[in-house]
Order: structure tokens, then sequence, then C-alpha cells
């Protein structure tokens, strides 16, 4: 069995909280957002929201999220280029 490499790496982050309404992502108090944690692919991140979005099943208000967190990275930094720090 050969071992993963490094670029197979697809980070995704699992975050949750109580929503203010439950038709829009608003957390209530973001100070209070729970971050479950960071996944090396979308399968593990889809088990732990699975698991934790079920122990959080009684409030209705309550929402877990995967973000695709490698689709959000940008090697090159967050500045433009034409931007000097």
């Amino acid at each position: 069995m050969t071992k993963p490499a490094e670029t197979d790496q697809l980070l995704h982050l699992v975050i949750g909280g109580e929503l203010r309404h439950l038709d829009a992502p608003v957390f209530r108090d973001l100070s209070k957002v729970e971050f479950v944690g960071a996944f090396p692919n979308y399968e593990e991140a889809r088990k732990a929201w699975k698991a934790r979005a079920q122990a959080t099943v009684d409030n209705a208000h309550m929402r877990f999220f995967i973000l695709h967190a490698h689709r959000m990275i940008d090697p090159r930094g967050d500045a433009p280029a034409d931007h000097a720090h």
C-alpha cells in the first residue's frame, strides 16, 4: 500500500452553531461558532459533520457546514500583486 502524496490533501473545515433564522446561514453569536475540525478530504469532513449534526438534532437552529477550504486558499497570498506591504 502506498502512502498518498501531500498534494492529495483537499482541506475541508467543519464549523457550526446556532442560526438566527432557519432560512439563512447567519449565526446568532459568532463568538459561539464551533470549530469541529480540519480534515484532509470531503469524506472525512462529512463523517465529522454528520456526527456533530446528529448530536445536536434536538435544536432546530443548530447547523453545521463543510467549508471547502482548499478552494479558498490562494497560494499567492491575499494581497493583490500591485499592493506592497
